[in-house]
This record gives structure tokens, C-alpha cells and sequence, in this order.
């Protein structure tokens, strides 16, 4: 099933209402709740727009840079664990990341940390995960550093082809480079690392997986875009990818179905529902609910690891829609996975 722009639009607007990856402003309260409303052409054009945002004046690093002089200009203490960092990144511009420390972090200084990188959805933020679930709660009894930065709102976590010239965003480079080495200069990151993510960010944890195979030692996705073009995903501009049809080798090479390969050796877990009102659900949804479209994508992706013979563990729950309580549940099923990968 095509979804358009105005679909991804629409579903951004039900996910953000819902407690989904919202905007940088969003309050919303968790609900189970598909889409209800649209939003202007001009806020999809906007966000899909692959133009950085103009960088202030340069401010001073704290801590060593990455090499391609990718700095941190800001660290706040949220609480005890939680520490917000800016990031002046030549490949994505001015972002955020939000860290959770290990509990033992201050009381072991030179100690390197298994890593634990939590990727937000569409419209999404750093902060949507401690936002909007008890993943904070969740990983306080492991040693988990547990890393979650801004992917854009709609980034799909690639560097874009940009009418073939390349250049920002590339959050691919930021995410797997510049981020990795400044986590590991100051913030005791370790070479032990997992990913998971949710829709967009599920997308992002098998696509990662697999364009560094060996990088991250487990991938878990939660409703996941996992094939982006059967599923024929549009964000409203040709920037992302290119053409479907005239660039249609770039596109193979960022779709997680068809390289399913690469993530021999990987642990995996694969969840998602089918659209229909589900235990966690507290309204039904409508009938064009995104988790629906989703799972025709999830269903694709499971094949192709079954014949490619790469095990995996499967939820497919049924009933449920593309919403938070779905995706908590997720992380809370697939954490012995991860902890189990980084033994």
C-alpha cells in the first residue's frame, strides 16, 4: 500500500497528538489514537527540506571533538542520570542528544560502557523516548550509556543524495561517526553497542545494522519502515534517495528488505501489530491506521530474513495500533536480547 506525503503528513499528526514523535513544543498526553487531522503542505515541505539549519557563530568544544571537528557546545544535567548535549556537527548542523548515564557512571571514571542507542520516529526527537515511555526506569538496573539523538523529522536516518551532490543532511555520518567518536572521547561509550527504534527509528536500527555490519551487536525495531520501496514511502521530495525509478540502485541500497544479508550474525527482534484496536489501545482506530500499512512492510522483511535464514525474534502481536504503548512494550521484551547480545 502507497503512502504519500499527505499520509506521512497525516500520520505525523496523529502520532504527535498521541504522544508519538511530535515536535520540538509538543506536550501532548499518551493516547492510542490514529490519525485525526491534517497539516499544511508548507510543514512537510519544511521539515523534508534537506537545507541545514543556518549555524550560529561557532562556540567553544567541551571535550574533544570528532575528527571532522563535530563538537559538543553544550552539556545540561537533566537529573541524576539524564544529560542533554548540543552538537555542532558539520554533517547535520546544531543538534541534540539525551544521555542516560549508568547509575556507577561518576563512580567510575574510566570505565567504558556498553551502548544502548534508542532512535526516535518521523516528527520525532531526542527526548521523545524518556518523554514518552519508562525506558529511563527501564535500563537504571544495567549498565547500560543509553544514547538517544536527533535524527531529523523526517532524515530516515541516511546521508541524503541531494540531486546527487551529497552534503548535509547526513545523519547516517553523524549518527555512526562523528556522534560514535564523541561519545567515546567523553563520554566513556564502549566498542559494545546495540540499537533499537520505533517506526522510522526502526527503520534506522536495521538499516545501520546493516550498512556497518559487525558495528552493533544487536538491532531490535518496533513497527519499523522496514521496506521502503514496496512500501513506497514518499516524504515529499526526491532529496532523501532520489528517484524511485532513475536512482533506483541508491534506493535498493537503503532498504533494509532487499540487504537483509548483511545482518547474519546480528541479533534481531522484529515487532508490530496489524492496525486493529488492541489491548493497549484506548479508542479504536481508524480503519487506514499507519501500523496496517506498516505491517505489510514488517511481513516482507520477515520473509526475506527466513530465506535468507536469519533467525530472529518475532512479535507479531495482531491488534494494535502505531502508537507509544506498543513501542514501550517492545523495548521492555527485546532488552534481554540486547543485554544478552553485549555479554
Amino acid at each position: 500500500m502507497s503512502r504519500s506525503l499527505a499520509i506521512i503528513m497525516l500520520a505525523a499528526f496523529a502520532t504527535a497528538g498521541c504522544g508519538s514523535a511530535g515536535g520540538p513544543s509538543t506536550n501532548a498526553p499518551l493516547a492510542s489514537q490514529g490519525p485525526t487531522g491534517t497539516i499544511p503542505v508548507a510543514t512537510a515541505t519544511a521539515a523534508a527540506s534537506p537545507t541545514p539549519r543556518p549555524t550560529p557563530s561557532p562556540r567553544p568544544a567541551i571535550g574533544q571533538p570528532a575528527d571532522d571537528g563535530a563538537r559538543i557546545v553544550d552539556v545540561s544535567e537533566v537529573d541524576d542520570r539524564t544529560r542533554d548535549l548540543r552538537i555542532e556537527s558539520p554533517a547535520v548542523g546544531r543538534v541534540g542528544v539525551r544521555l542516560l548515564l549508568p547509575e556507577a557512571f561518576e563512580a567510575h571514571p574510566t570505565t567504558d560502557w556498553p551502548v544502548l542507542y534508542l532512535l526516535h520516529g518521523a516528527t520525532g526527537m531526542h527526548s521523545d523516548w524518556t518523554q514518552y515511555t519508562d525506558a529511563e526506569d527501564l535500563t537504571k538496573s544495567t549498565e547500560l550509556l543509553v544514547v538517544m539523538p536527533d535524527a531529523g523529522q523526517f532524515g530516515f536516518y541516511s546521508d541524503w543524495w541531494n540531486q546527487g551532490n551529497g552534503g548535509p543532511p547526513e545523519w547516517e555520518t553523524f549518527h555512526l561517526v562523528e556522534l560514535r567518536q564523541l561519545l567515546e572521547r567523553n563520554w566513556h561509550a564502549g566498542d559494545k553497542r546495540v540499537v533499537a527504534g520505533l517506526s522510522m527509528g526502526g527503520y534506522g536500527a536495521m538499516e545501520y545494522a546493516e550498512r556497518q555490519p559487525g558495528l552493533f551487536l544487536a538491532a531490535a525495531s518496533f513497527s519499523g519502515a522496514l521496506d521502503p520501496i514496496e512500501g513506497e514511502i514518499d516524504i515529499g521530495t526526491d532529496d532523501l534517495w532520489g528517484d524511485p525509478v532513475a536512482q533506483a540502485d541508491n534506493w535498493r541500497a537503503h532498504d533494509p528488505t532487499i540487504n537483509v544479508a548483511a545482518l547474519k550474525g546480528t541479533a534481531l527482534y522484529v515487532s508490530y501489530g496489524d492496525g486493529g484496536k488492541g489491548p493497549l489501545d484506548k479508542v479504536e482506530p481508524p480503519s487506514d491506521d499507519l501500523e496496517s500499512w506498516i505491517a505489510d512492510q514488517n511481513r516482507a522483511f520477515v520473509a526475506a530474513l527466513a530465506k535468507a535464514k536469519i533467525p530472529a525474534t518475532i512479535d507479531a502481536y495482531g491488534p494494535g495500533s502505531h502508537d507509544w504503548p506498543y513501542w514501550q512494550r517492545g523495548l521492555h521484551d527485546s532488552l534481554p536480547l540486547l543485554l544478552k547480545a553485549l555479554d
